[in-house]
């Protein structure tokens, strides 16, 4: 398996994902619509929902969810140990090939929470 290069990856995707747009309009709203009504702050956090994102995506097996949800998490300022620890449970819940992806979104944040490079 080889790691993605996450930043060129939600990149990409968001690239394609505008073209999508353009075809796709209202499903794609309503798409983005969802997101934005989940990921909004109520009882639970925007960071502990990011957090949870993240371990649905790695359960999943979806390197697209990985970029996103540690660049997000990224920009909201989780910890390394925050993020390890929700990999836990999502190794927890989904065993080895859970454990493969976990790793991809190690090095995924680490790319995301990278100093910029001038």
């Amino acid at each position: 398996m080889t790691v993605p290069h996450y930043k060129s990856l939600t990149q990409t995707i968001s690239t394609n994902l505008a073209q999508l747009h353009k075809t796709q309009a209202s499903v794609m709203k309503g798409f983005g619509d969802m997101g934005k009504a989940a990921m909004a702050g109520g009882v639970i956090d925007p960071k502990t929902k990011e957090l949870i994102a993240l371990a649905v995506g790695v359960a999943a097996r979806c390197d697209g969810c990985i970029g996103f949800h540690t660049k997000a998490l990224a920009r909201l300022g989780a910890s390394t140990e925050e993020v390890h620890e929700a990999l836990g449970v999502a190794i927890y819940m989904g065993g080895g090939p859970v454990a493969m992806y976990a790793a991809n979104a190690v090095a995924a944040f680490n790319e995301f929470s990278a100093p910029a490079q001038a």
